[in-house]
């Protein structure tokens, strides 16, 4: 099926036409031929003779761009002076940069933020260490880590492919849960020496962002920092989707009358977000999951393309030992949650669902099942891309997750602080607002980073990995 045009495949021509009418109107009609969306239109420069237009198009890939730009050059009459990509534009320099909170224009002022006054403020610290939080930039600034092993749909690019992901990713810290984060972008993929270089730049950092590193490492990289930093280590990957999932599927089966007990829970793919998925429903009373991979249904005993974490999901899931595909495997389901690739639910599986089928298919761009296939079947359904009700967006939990950590200086993200934000995020729709194209809150709500943040330092004080006590309805947005 074919995708739509977007923003993030938009061009801009510079073109210069004669000046006289239905001049722009063969221009505007070949670009609407070629299917691109007609966006903005500003006039560079008008004489008698030209007038000069940039004309920005939306389409569906940088291929379909090409097609277009040629559907344009084939106009009789016109100049195409510049073509820009307008996603390439926005990155250029990139994307963050660091600002100093105080200015430094007077004597005093360099007197008192670096020497000599500065020495005072060391020797505070290195006398009690704990005060870095108050007095430094640790309180509030999280390491966003990465290998570039597993960056988007993309896979194994390496580091410096994925720098314009990792900025991304503190650009919404910092939107959305005013937390100050910075790209680590590392060049190795070993174990060990990710630990170990992790382990050293922590003093700087209030909590580790572990993003698009690779499985199985990912589970291996995460469990040891875990156990040998005390500030807060969380795989987004993992645990932001869980979370995510977790409070689509609260509201979910509100609307489908249905408990976490009773349901059947189809996941398809077995990486760090399945896995997560997995470990956040069983917390919740889900008792009868389901995994599949690309070689079908994973179960004891099976031989073929396992690793650690696939046999902890075979000795976790699948009680009755099914063996088989997808299609065996959704028979009876209440929930299909799709975190592996493009067209890899097919409408028979769908069709074998139980009743009021609930169907998450977030693989991005193109999802498991697209919505317009699985409409006329499912009752609710869920993806992970903006143009679609009802977007699983990770940017929902992280922010305002890692703000409530912050703020009481948490040792750790456990489980309860992961639940608790999911509840958080279900929370801010009502049940009147309640629908089956509404069972998630808008990444752009202003709400949810505060409620998120204000659970998590409940469940934390709660669970004994809060340092500071004071804040349990005050977070610093």
């Amino acid at each position: 099926m074919e995708t739509m045009t977007s923003p993030s495949n938009a061009i801009t021509i510079r073109v210069s036409l004669p000046n006289r009418p239905g001049t722009f109107a063969k221009v505007a009609e070949a670009i609407a031929k070629a299917g691109g969306n007609l966006g903005a239109l500003d006039i560079v420069a008008v004489d008698q003779k030209k007038i000069t237009r940039d004309i920005t198009v939306d389409c569906r890939s940088p291929m379909h761009a090409k097609q277009v730009l040629s559907a344009v050059k084939d106009v009789k009459g016109i100049e195409i002076i510049n073509v820009s990509d307008r996603t390439f534009l926005l990155h250029l320099g990139g994307k963050i940069k660091i600002e100093n909170k105080i200015p430094v224009k007077t004597r005093q002022a360099l007197s008192m933020a670096y020497t000599p006054g500065v020495a005072r403020v060391c020797e505070a610290i290195a006398q009690d260490r704990r005060r870095a939080y108050a007095l430094t930039i640790k309180k509030n600034t999280v390491a966003i880590v990465t290998d570039g092993t597993a960056v988007l749909g993309l896979g194994d690019i390496g580091p410096e492919a994925a720098m314009p992901v990792m900025e991304g990713k503190a650009m919404l810290f910092k939107e959305f849960g005013n937390v100050q984060a910075f790209p680590i972008c590392l060049a190795t993929k070993d174990v060990d020496e990710i630990v170990e270089t992790v382990k050293r730049i922590a003093p700087g950092f209030g909590g580790i962002n572990l993003e698009d590193i690779s499985a199985p490492r990912c589970f291996l990289i995460e469990e040891r920092l875990k156990q040998e930093l005390d500030i807060p280590v969380f795989h987004d990957d993992q645990h932001g989707t869980a979370v995510v999932v977790l409070a689509g599927l609260i509201n979910s089966l509100k609307i489908v009358k249905k408990k976490f007990r009773d349901i059947k829970v189809v996941i398809l793919g077995a990486g760090a977000a399945g896995v997560a998925i997995v470990k956040i429903l069983k917390r919740v009373g889900v008792r009868d999951l389901i995994v599949c991979d690309r070689k079908g249904i994973i179960y004891r005993g099976r031989k073929e393309d396992m690793n650690f974490m696939k046999e902890w999901l075979a000795r976790h899931t699948n009680h009755q030992m099914l063996k088989g595909d997808i299609i065996t495997a959704a028979k009876g389901a209440d929930v299909f949650i799709g975190v592996s690739g493009p067209n890899l639910f097919p409408v028979k599986a769908l069709k074998k669902m139980a009743k009021d089928p609930i169907v998450f298919a977030m693989a991005n761009p193109v999802p498991e099942i697209m919505p317009e296939e699985a409409a006329p079947y499912a009752k609710i359904i869920a993806t992970g891309r903006s143009d679609y009700p009802n977007q699983i967006n990770n940017v929902l939990c992280f922010p305002g997750l890692f703000r409530g950590a912050l703020d009481c200086y948490a040792t750790d993200i456990n489980e309860a602080m992961k639940t608790a934000a999911a509840r958080a995020i279900a929370s801010v729709i009502s049940d009147n607002e309640l629908h089956p194209e509404y069972i998630i809150p808008s990444v752009f709500n202003t709400r949810v980073a505060k409620a998120v943040a204000k659970a998590v330092v409940r469940a934390a004080v709660k669970t004994g990995v809060a340092r500071r006590h004071r804040i349990i309805t005050k977070v610093h947005l």
